[in-house]
């Protein structure tokens, strides 16, 4: 599910944010800023804060994340690719994107059934 919704949110990048001129460096810059877009909304950090305060942990910020922290994730790319679409600001696309991951976060947190699913239950 969250690569079917990372490449939504990588359409609507592509689509609306990165004009033909930019090379491949640049691009690369305009993906990982709009990731970390979204992992301030969920994780309150950037994947580089992460790392840094992180340095004994293996993978990154989203291989650590729980699986309801992965499931708002998912929501959120879609959504961030809606607003993205709306031509709405990343300042603004941010602070509705944080709304929304805290909403989600707390009913998901209450879920019996994602929590068995993380179990293996």
């Amino acid at each position: 599910m969250a690569k079917v919704n990372y490449k939504i949110h990588t359409d609507a990048i592509k689509e609306n944010m990165i004009p033909q001129a930019l090379g491949k460096m640049q691009t690369s810059f305009v993906y990982a800023t709009e990731a970390d877009v979204l992992n301030m909304a969920l994780f309150g950090m950037t994947a580089k804060e992460w790392r840094e305060s992180n340095s004994n942990e293996s993978g990154n910020i989203r291989d650590q994340a729980t699986i309801q922290q992965l499931v708002v994730l998912s929501n959120l790319e879609s959504i961030n690719a809606m607003l993205i679409d709306q031509k709405l600001p990343q300042s603004q696309r941010l602070i509705q994107l944080n709304k929304i991951a805290i909403i989600q976060m707390k009913s998901l947190i209450t879920n019996l059934h994602l929590a068995n699913l993380e179990e293996g239950k």
